[in-house]
């Protein structure tokens, strides 16, 4: 008899469920449900407008994905649910919704409907940037201690900025709120009916500390004196690792479902952190690249060291016995979706069409026959902001060099090769600080089905790529999460060791292409440091600008 998980992975646009052999890491089955309601970003279902930067999700669309996917592991593999002894989960973070104490969302009520900020805010939700900017200036005067191991900054993606947002704009939402909650614990509390803050989410976005918790009172009343007491109001559930069980699955969930009540669901976890295990990696000096719309990088430390820009330095926060280290790019399939959504000629479309070829694929062949500089372009990857290492969601993004000759594979070629600069950016800014790396794996879509953007960052990194056998990196994490939380491996390096993908494929860098991308990327870091450490800072007047313009074609309208 067979024991199998089932893990999920909740990103930004859909929900994959694996069902997944604890013996070899085998997935059986998989099922994706795309979001209804995908990213709300202009207007809320009723039509209330939103702002700019705001980035929004409903919560049925996550309580969708599992009617729909976990029924369907079970159908396509065959497996018996008595044979499925536990589920684990993650969620891209920080995204977080306001709750009653029984775990139902403000938006679900119908007082609530048409207030945006009764609703999910989503990681990318960038409209806290004032708060955020606010928070870290407070910490940096009273010499917060916690502030160096998140980089010396306070994210606006992160959670007390989001909910500091709610109290100023939405103070009927805050009061009625009796929980903030995390995405990924309010998945786990309506699977098992507790609430359970995992320490993953709780360690990266909320500043909690292991042995440490939180930061004090004094910290949130210097920030807002009604934020005193955030914690004990609004975060008062328990923290708890990944690997461990939450509780059992409820009877109303299991029929639901077709699983049996009782099997182990683990604790939360976020869905960078969880393909660590997955690609296998249990030891430093290896970088994690999840490569999707946006880019998470995980990397794992004997110790902490203090490095500027990061989103994160936490003890055990990706797996026991190490410091997790994260750092990210906010845009990098995105960065591409971008230009062939909006900017590619008709002529490209169908040509692309007549090969039997996506726009991305097409565009790809004809920029795999340009040599490294051969565009004459240049381009910074900030189109949905800067995560790391200058934390700043306000920059933009920018294109250098085009002339009436310019083509569409130039650009992206060009937007491809600014996505590995920044990557370069991230990697160098680690072996300055005390975090050597060697090599870098890579996980997602992106890895896997465009070759030339893995070579061109085998190539500007100038270190070896390995592309890790593995569709939904994130759903095999989660399995091996709940393997442990289900007690069939009795640690997370037993279960990464057989429960792991294999190498795919591995890129080797060119040493013809890496001495012009050295050039290449010399002129990036120009760019970068002009533009993104206070020199011009032009890219933010214009938003402003901009930010101003909506509004008052808007009647001036806000939240």
């Amino acid at each position: 008899m067979g024991r199998y998980v089932i893990g999920i992975d909740y990103g930004t646009l859909s929900g994959r469920a694996s069902l997944v052999d604890t013996a070899d890491g085998r997935t059986l089955a998989s099922s994706v449900y795309v979001y209804p309601h995908a990213v709300m970003d202009a207007v809320l279902p009723d039509g209330t407008p939103l702002p700019p930067d705001w980035a929004l999700q409903h919560p049925q669309d996550y309580l969708d994905v599992l009617d729909h996917a976990i029924p369907a592991v079970l159908r396509e593999s065959g497996v018996r649910p008595e044979d499925v002894v536990g589920i684990a989960l993650d969620v891209t973070a920080c995204t977080a919704l306001p709750v009653r104490r029984d775990g139902t969302p403000l938006c679900f009520l119908d007082a609530y409907k048409g207030n945006p900020h009764a609703y999910v805010k989503l990681w990318k939700h960038h409209a806290a940037q004032d708060r955020a900017s606010i928070m870290t200036r407070i910490a940096q005067e009273r010499g917060e201690p916690w502030l160096a191991a998140y980089g010396g900054k306070v994210s606006s993606e992160w959670s007390f900025p989001k909910l500091w947002q709610v109290l100023d704009e939405a103070p009927e939402v805050y009061a009625a709120m009796d929980a903030w909650a995390e995405a990924a614990d309010w998945i786990v509390w309506q699977l098992c009916g507790r609430w359970v803050q995992n320490s993953c989410a709780a360690g990266y976005k909320c500043f909690c500390r292991k042995g440490e918790g939180f930061p004090d009172e004094e910290y949130f009343a210097a920030v807002d004196a009604r934020l005193r007491h955030v914690v004990r109001e609004k975060l008062w559930a328990p923290v708890m690792p990944g690997h461990c069980r939450a509780g059992g699955l409820t009877q109303a969930m299991a029929e639901r479902l077709g699983l049996m009540p009782g099997i182990a669901v683990a604790a939360g976890n976020v869905d960078a952190h969880v393909a660590v295990p997955a690609a296998g990696i249990t030891e430093p000096g290896t970088l994690l690249s999840i490569i999707g719309t946006s880019t998470c990088h995980m990397t794992l430390g004997a110790s902490r060291c203090d490095v500027p820009g990061i989103c994160g330095a936490v003890e055990d926060g990706i797996v026991p016995g190490f410091w997790g280290y994260e750092s990210g790019q906010s845009c990098v399939g995105d960065h591409y979706a971008w230009m062939t959504d909006r900017f590619v000629p008709g002529e490209y479309h169908k040509a692309a069409a007549e090969r039997g070829m996506s726009v991305h694929a097409y565009l790809t062949e004809l920029a795999s026959r340009l040599l490294p500089g051969e565009s004459g372009l240049l381009a910074l990857d900030w189109w949905n902001g800067n995560r790391s290492i200058l934390v700043d969601v306000d920059l933009t993004g920018m294109i250098l060099g085009m002339t009436l000759r310019t083509v569409p594979e130039e650009i992206y070629r060009a937007l491809i090769e600014a996505t590995a600069y920044g990557m370069r950016m991230i990697v160098e800014n680690y072996n300055r600080h005390g975090v050597p790396l060697e090599r870098v794996c890579a996980l997602g879509g992106i890895s896997q089905k465009n070759a030339l953007a893995m070579q061109i960052y085998a190539d500007v990194l100038n270190m070896p790529v390995h592309v890790m056998d593995c569709e939904q990196g994130g759903a095999l994490g989660s399995a091996i999460f709940a393997s442990v939380a289900a007690g069939v491996h009795p640690d997370m390096r037993t279960a990464t060791e057989a429960m792991s993908a294999p190498v795919l494929r591995a890129y080797e860098p060119d040493a013809h292409s890496a001495e012009i991308y050295d050039a290449l990327y010399a002129e990036y870091s120009r760019l970068h440091d002009y533009f993104g450490r206070g020199e011009n800072d032009v890219m933010k007047r214009l938003k402003a600008h901009r930010g101003a313009a909506v509004a008052a074609k808007n009647g001036g309208a806000r939240p």
